[in-house]
């Protein structure tokens, strides 16, 4: 499904995880202690999940846009 950034932001938070979840491709994945960072791919921009591997809960989401992909 094709969203745009802007559409995305205005989701709630609990719309844009399982969005994320459902629609991203991962691009990324680490783990610094107990706090894990999954980078996905949605449409034309990024997404970072921020999740506590402790108590199973996300802690946070950060969207980027993919400046690089309208670069000439």
């Amino acid at each position: 499904m094709n969203i745009s950034y802007y559409d995305f932001k205005n989701m709630p938070n609990q719309e844009q995880c399982s969005f994320v979840m459902n629609e991203g491709r991962v691009m990324n994945e680490r783990t610094v202690n107990t706090t894990k960072y999954i980078l996905y791919e949605v449409s034309q921009f990024s997404v970072e999940v921020i999740y506590n591997t402790i108590n199973n809960k996300i802690e946070g989401i950060n969207v980027y846009q993919n400046r690089g992909a309208y670069a000439i």
